[in-house]
Order: C-alpha cells, then structure tokens, then sequence
C-alpha cells in the first residue's frame, strides 16, 4: 500500500500494477473522475500510431500549423489557443507553416505542446481517440473535445481521466493492445523522452527508465507512466491529484509534485514484492 495520503487535502487518486496485469497491486479511488489535463495527449499519441500503421494517415506527411480549430459543440464558433500560453515554443515557430503528424504527436508528448495536440486530434478525430480508450478498456475516461475549446466545455464536453483508465491505457500501449511492435516501441520512445521530470520521475533513482506523460493547470496534477527498472519486472503508476497547490507552477514544481515523487519513490520500493 501506498502510506501518507489519508491526511492529504484534495483527491488523490493512485494506481499501480505491473504490466500485463488486470488487478492492480495498488488502487485508490482509481475510478475517481479527475479533469485530464494534459495526460488528455496519452489517447492522442496512440490514436495517430494507429491510424499510421491502418494506412489511413503518414506521421511523416507535413501538415498545415495554423491556430484554428473546429469546437466539439456542433455550431460553435471556430476557436484559437491564447498565444504565450504553451509549453513549447517551437510548435509556435511553425505557424501559418507546416510540420509532420510525428513531429507534432512528440512535441505534444515531450513539451506538452498544446497547439501540437490541437492540431493532432484534428487530424485523427475525436471518434478515433474514442476507439483508443475503448480499445483499453476504461470505464470513466474520454477526450471529446481540445484544449481551450470553452464552448464545448461550458456545454458539459470535457476531457476526463480515472487513474486507472490510464493505467489501463498504458498497459495497453506497452504491451502492443493498441498498435504493432513498431508502433509500440515508438510511442514508448517518445514517452521515454519527455522532457517535464518534476514529478514522477523525480522519484525514481536517477538513469531509471520511465515512458511518461504528466499534466497540469490550476488545481490539478497528474503523472502517468511505465517504469522499467533492471532489477524487476516493469510495472504502471499512475497519481491523480485534485488539490489545494496543485498546477500553480506552469512546467515547474509545485505543490504536488513531491507528492507523487514520493509516491513514485513508494512504488520503486515494492517494485519486487509479490
């Protein structure tokens, strides 16, 4: 069991379970609806890997960038993201240019570039995405809509998560549910990649193999990944946090991010325990 939350403000959801695995060794409130944040770019990776390797799109292709997007909310109006509001400055450098699926699916994994998952769920839709968490089973999670698209959420079309569907998501991923070895190795290759470590992977042991993504706004951090150590089998982790702190430092430690290091140093400590 994971120690030390019971006192935690907020909602802090927790799954961890080693890959291949249905039961997790480690679940709370893992059915808990959480707002996705940026783990909403997890379903979107598989979602254009999928649709690479089914022929229906290349991830070479470049694509047009514009900052312009079709709302979820059927006859709202178009919508853009805020300028200076991302994480990734060189997704912004290609606008009214162009650039491949694949580079944009990495960017929006590695930086969290949100114009990039914009412009990725337009390509591939929403029902594609939809598939995706199908495909893995959840239960309580959806991505129906981008970032920023404030009709559709005032309307009640949000993206949410549960610990566990991400788990489940990422079970899936790593172990080839949702694409080919080909296509498997190289989402985990981008997820190994990422580039926010202020978290998950600040509590595990320094050279630790971990394919990762995390996400944040206002009152809100999550972090979602698959550690690989040397000495035992590879496991899932995923924590949720809906609290007080959480989210208030854009790309930088806040709040809850020790928490989930520490929760992430919990799982490194049971990695061999039966």
């Amino acid at each position: 069991m994971i120690d030390g939350l019971d006192d935690v403000p907020g909602t802090v959801s927790v799954w961890l379970a080693r890959l291949g695995e249905t039961v997790p060794r480690c679940a709370r409130l893992a059915d808990r609806r959480h707002y996705a944040a940026s783990t909403m770019k997890l379903p979107l990776l598989a979602a254009v890997h999928r649709a690479h390797e089914a022929g229906e799109l290349d991830v070479e292709a470049p694509v047009p960038v514009r900052n312009r997007f079709t709302s979820a909310l059927p006859g709202a109006p178009a919508y853009r993201l805020p300028a200076g509001y991302d994480n990734d400055e060189a997704v912004w450098q290609r606008l009214d240019g162009s650039a491949s699926l694949g580079w944009l699916a990495e960017r929006m994994i590695v930086r969290s570039s949100n114009l990039a998952a914009n412009l990725v769920l337009e390509h591939v839709g929403a029902d594609a995405v939809a598939e995706v968490w199908r495909l893995a089973g959840a239960t309580g999670s959806g991505t129906p809509r981008g970032i920023e698209d404030y009709a559709a959420r005032d309307a009640g079309i949000d993206n949410l998560v549960t610990a566990g569907d991400l788990g489940r998501l990422l079970d899936a991923l790593a172990t080839g549910t949702l694409a080919g070895p080909a296509g498997s190795a190289r989402m985990l290759a981008v997820l190994q990649a990422q580039e926010h470590r202020e978290d998950l992977a600040a509590g595990l042991p320094p050279g630790t193999r971990v394919a990762h993504k995390n996400g944040w706004v206002r009152g809100v951090r999550h972090a979602a990944g698959v550690v690989f150590p040397d000495d035992a089998e590879p496991y899932t982790i995923v924590v949720c946090t809906t609290k007080p702190l959480a989210g208030s430092a854009v790309g930088g430690r806040d709040g809850a991010c020790g928490l989930i290091a520490g929760i992430a140093a919990q799982s490194w400590a049971l990695r061999g325990a039966r």
